[in-house]
């Protein structure tokens, strides 16, 4: 009776794990070209943006740290991605948060007053006024 139950189990087993394993490809393929069509979609949003020169403050900073385990040769290869944010204030009081490069987020300081240059949600330039 064990062998009966055992074989219908492989069964189901052989004839599920295929449809699983094809559910997981489209779901992982899935998002990965969602995420390429928004990243295209504003892109070329950004590019049909004016670029704007505007007063504005530097009123906060802050990264996002990816942490990344790759053991695919066979040894532990960590990484950390570090994605850089700064946050401005304008004059009319309107906040924006741009994603910058880490030579820029280590050059601003928090308060710094100047010209923010943007694009959309592009960062462009932030120059500083000498007071």
């Amino acid at each position: 009776m064990e062998r009966v139950l055992f074989g219908g189990f492989s069964q189901f087993m052989f004839f599920i794990l295929p449809i699983v394993v094809v559910i997981i490809f489209i779901i992982v393929f899935g998002t990965i070209i969602v995420r390429m069509i928004q990243e295209a979609k504003q892109w070329r949003k950004n590019n049909k943006s004016p670029v704007l020169s505007v007063a504005a403050v530097v009123v906060t900073k802050r990264t996002d740290v990816h942490h990344q385990l790759d053991t695919s040769n066979g040894r532990n290869n960590n990484s950390s991605p570090t994605t850089y944010y700064v946050t401005f204030e304008v004059e009319s009081g309107d906040r924006i948060e741009l994603k910058v490069s880490g030579k820029e987020y280590g050059m601003l300081v928090e308060q710094d007053s100047g010209i923010l240059t943007f694009q959309g949600t592009r960062y462009l330039d932030f120059e500083r006024k000498n007071n």
